[in-house]
């Protein structure tokens, strides 16, 4: 059954929220600040969390900035309509998804019910990807650990990745050398339950660039083949257990 951890400072928002999520047979936990939030986190496993961008102790774009330090956990962040520069850089940040308020219940079930698919269906496919059960692939000066889901530099330095950026770079990593459509590369990452525009892909690229290039203006990992998609022109080498 998954478990939900509802983040809003409102008590009517999270009384509705609780009452839609436990109606659909969901586990809910409550928290009104970010405080309360990270201690929730800590204490218990949680499968999703929506999250409001204004909080009495600090904006939500900083409790998910820390949500996504720490772990994989897919955030739904809850935005007012006029929000749009926070919902972009929430998305930014790593969130799988955004409400906008005033919210539709069933809009909300929807989007939460694809997120949890999608999570799940991402662990699954990428379980099967070539070298996915194995120790990983070496490309540059990085390391892949595909079991432990690390990306880490010669000297040992842990780089954090999202959830989307390291299902990413596992399917350029087992696809070196070849032109990947956007399409190819959204069937790669969500199967079915994900249809993101060309330019969602294009920001998950952008973002990636910048944690593994040494110059993200002037690739030479992950190349742009125009009216294509992309290469990953690293040469990669498959580290077995």
């Amino acid at each position: 059954m998954p478990h939900i951890l509802v983040v809003d400072d409102d008590s009517k928002i999270r009384l509705l929220l609780r009452r839609c999520f436990e109606e659909e047979g969901y586990r809910v936990s409550e928290a009104a600040s970010g405080a309360q939030a990270m201690q929730r986190l800590a204490a218990g496993a949680f499968d999703l969390v929506t999250l409001d961008l204004h909080l009495p102790d600090g904006d939500g774009l900083t409790i998910s900035r820390q949500i996504r330090a720490q772990s994989q956990l897919p955030i739904i962040i809850v935005t007012g309509k006029g929000d749009t520069v926070d919902k972009i850089v929430g998305l930014e940040l790593g969130a799988d998804d955004y409400i906008t308020k005033p919210f539709n219940l069933r809009e909300v079930l929807a989007r939460v019910r694809t997120v949890l698919r999608r999570s799940t269906a991402t662990d699954e496919s990428l379980a099967t990807v070539k070298g996915a059960k194995k120790g990983g692939f070496t490309f540059g000066d990085w390391t892949l650990d595909t079991a432990r889901r690390e990306l880490r530099s010669k000297s040992g330095n842990v780089c954090e990745l999202t959830t989307s950026e390291f299902n990413l770079l596992t399917v350029f990593a087992t696809h070196p050398h070849h032109v990947l459509s956007r399409d190819q590369i959204m069937d790669a990452l969500r199967g079915h339950d994900w249809n993101p525009t060309d330019r969602s892909i294009d920001n998950l690229v952008a973002r990636l660039r910048r944690k593994v290039e040494p110059d993200a203006a002037k690739p030479t990992l992950i190349k742009t083949v125009h009216g294509a998609g992309y290469c990953f022109a690293g040469d990669v080498v498959e580290l077995r257990d």
